[in-house]
């Protein structure tokens, strides 16, 4: 099979039945620059399994047993180096290897346990050779889930192991049979990849993937961990897996168990049609979030995403799929830029009233401030205010500009409040204003502070389309009058404990929760399958707190930790005593940033000269560094080249030296 390879002095060379490779070197000064080629022929082709090589006196010999074997997957480990030698032209001498490496002959794609949003587990062939980047693209093949940049894989959080639990034989669906595609898109056979549509058991492990799970019992949801803080949330942001570096050099072994996530919460061209699968992850994640208060939601909200929660439990017993689409069911960013809708003016004017009479640091929590009419003019993106209407012909009071700025809603619908808070940058920290509005006023000016904030003006087309979907939020928390006299009898059994976090348990009775649940039901009572889940994300989106990643960070100069929280379009500072938002930077004001991976400290440059520089405390800079960039690249995606994915771009903005 082989031809007799020679070699400077004598070695042993053992394959075990369990495919590990074995080298043991004599002396440092063997070398194998011809061996190395042979050994690359064995595995890439059809073989007889060596089961035993010695090498006597510069001689080697070779043994092998009647089973054919493709050893076209195996590669070689170094373990001391934790490095996969995959370049296929280099000798061992040009790697460095020297008498005391130990060469591990492996697989690269392994079964691993794969935890999804939904709580269902999959087995599953990964490769553990690539870049972890890689190795998700290669997953969401599988499973059918486009944009696979969005996600990635983190590290489950330690579970308390009690000696009598009744529930560590967990369910597991096996798809290590699947073969592994290159394909980007996977075809479809009666809505779903072919691989899937082999056997009726694979073909309910894609229904399971594409339908939403029953609402979870309440002992499911206490089981669960819950950050208490946010330092808890910071702690979990550490967990996440290096994107550049592969598996095995992340310490993940054969069959260990790692979450599948949408890390950046960025959402690109959803299609239901095509993104049933990925609709339905989505779903199950953001579900989770409010139920586990990783996101702070009103109670008016709460209620809401209660509502659809039963609405999309009821309804998906009956529509099986999320296959059909309409205008309503297209994506929010989708409808807003797909509107041709172009307003004339440039000038919005309306009455509102402004809570703190002037432009002014954030106040105290407990300070009282009175309010006082103004008249508002609206104008490109900034928002001037005067005494009265006769006067808004001169000089404003104060202009403001809201380009770049936070934008926050305060509502209470029952008690008629609408406040919009404004967070307003400014060199010494972050100015706080709040606007309050009439009923009929806050859709138009929620729509136009958030057009502002991304540097847009009311010309814009999206405009329109943003009161719309504002004035819909607001009518799905309105009460109906008389809703509950409609109630089906069995909506009497709902089960609060199960569409609510734990704290409206700790402060509401659940007699006091159904009706108010119930209440909010009537008005998404109507919608399909598809469009509640949409509007449930929505929801989700537009929550002041959504997308943030929190990790504690020392900057420097600083004597404390405070918490930088990443957000899609933005860097904030928070303080970590009392959670008050100090500053803001936006990415489209970014120049450069930079990364000492000596004394693993970041450092950013902004316009204006602003410069800012900090050390992390709760995760490694790398998986900061790697957010920011990702983001960033988030942001160069375009519609028109919405197939292809530039991974090397990828590469380049979040690996830095260490991805080389």
């Amino acid at each position: 099979m082989f031809d007799n390879v020679s070699l400077t002095k004598p070695g042993l060379f053992l394959l075990q039945d369990s495919d590990i490779l074995s080298w043991i070197f004599e002396n440092e000064s063997f070398m194998v620059a011809n061996f190395i080629k042979d050994a690359w022929r064995l595995r890439q082709r059809m073989l007889y399994p060596v089961t035993m090589v010695a090498c006597f006196e510069g001689v080697l010999c070779l043994s092998s047993a009647e089973i054919k074997r493709d050893w076209s997957d195996h590669a070689l480990w170094w373990e001391q180096k934790q490095q996969w030698l995959l370049r296929t032209a280099w000798t061992l001498e040009k790697y460095g290897i020297h008498a005391d490496a130990r060469l591990l002959f492996m697989p690269q794609h392994k079964p691993l346990r794969l935890g999804l949003p939904n709580g269902m587990t999959l087995r599953l062939r990964a490769c553990f050779s690539s870049p972890v980047f890689q190795t998700v693209i290669g997953i969401c093949r599988m499973i059918n889930i486009r944009h696979p940049e969005e996600l990635s894989l983190l590290r489950p959080v330690e579970e308390k192991k009690k000696k009598k639990d009744k529930d560590l034989a967990e369910e597991i669906y096996d798809l290590t049979e699947v073969p592994l595609s290159s394909v980007s898109r996977p075809c479809l056979y009666n809505g779903m990849p072919a691989h899937f549509a082999d056997t009726p058991q694979m073909e309910n492990i894609y229904k399971m993937l594409s339908v939403t799970q029953p609402l979870p019992a309440p002992e499911v949801i206490a089981k669960q961990y819950r950050p208490a803080s946010v330092v808890d949330k910071a702690h979990i942001n550490g967990r996440w897996l290096d994107s550049s570096r592969c598996l095995m050099q992340q310490g993940i072994q054969e069959n260990d168990r790692v979450w599948l996530r949408f890390k950046y919460l960025t959402f690109y061209d959803i299609d239901p049609k095509y993104d049933v699968v990925r609709l339905t992850l989505l779903y199950e994640q953001a579900r989770w979030a409010i139920l586990l208060e990783d996101i702070d939601c009103t109670e008016e909200e709460m209620m809401l995403f209660g509502a659809l929660q039963y609405h999309i439990s009821k309804v998906s017993q009956s529509e099986p799929q999320m296959l059909s689409s309409s205008a309503a069911m297209d994506d929010l960013e989708s409808a807003l830029q797909s509107l041709e809708v172009k307003m004339e003016g440039e000038n919005f004017t309306v009455l509102v009233k402004l809570n703190c009479v002037n432009v002014c640091f954030r106040p105290k929590r407990l300070t009282l401030k009175g309010y006082k009419q103004y008249w508002f003019k609206f104008q490109d993106t900034s928002i001037s205010y005067f005494k009265s209407k006769e006067e808004s012909i001169g000089e404003p009071i104060q202009q403001i500009n809201l380009k770049g700025c936070e934008v926050a809603p305060d509502v209470n619908i029952s008690a008629q409040k609408f406040l919009i808070k404004l967070l307003i940058p400014a060199p010494e920290g972050m100015n706080e204003v709040y606007l309050r509005c009439e009923n009929h006023q806050y859709a138009q000016w929620m729509a136009a502070c958030r057009l502002a904030s991304k540097g847009k003006s009311l010309a814009d087309s999206s405009f329109q389309s943003e009161i719309r979907s504002i004035s819909s939020f607001l009518a799905m928390q309105k009460s109906s009058p008389g809703s509950h006299g409609n109630t089906p009898a069995n909506d009497e059994s709902i089960d609060t404990h199960s569409l609510v976090s734990p704290r409206y348990h700790k402060k509401y009775k659940a007699k006091q929760l159904t009706p108010r649940i119930l209440d909010a039901y009537q008005n998404v009572a109507q919608l399909s399958l598809t469009d509640a889940v949409m509007r449930f994300l929505q929801i989700w989106q537009a929550l002041p707190d959504f997308g943030l990643a929190y990790v504690v960070v020392r900057f420097k100069g600083s004597r404390k930790d405070e918490v930088l929280g990443i957000a899609p379009n933005r860097l904030i500072r928070i303080d970590l005593g009392v959670g008050d938002v100090v500053k803001t930077w936006r990415y489209n004001n970014m120049k450069q940033w930079n990364v000492n991976w000596d004394i693993r400290q970041m450092a950013i440059e902004f316009e204006g000269n602003v410069n800012i520089a900090f050390s992390c405390v709760t995760a490694d800079c790398k998986i900061v560094h790697e957010f920011i960039g990702g983001y960033i690249f988030m942001l160069t995606r375009s519609r028109e080249k919405s197939d292809t994915l530039n991974e090397e771009l990828f590469h380049k903005l979040t690996g830095g030296h260490e991805a080389l």
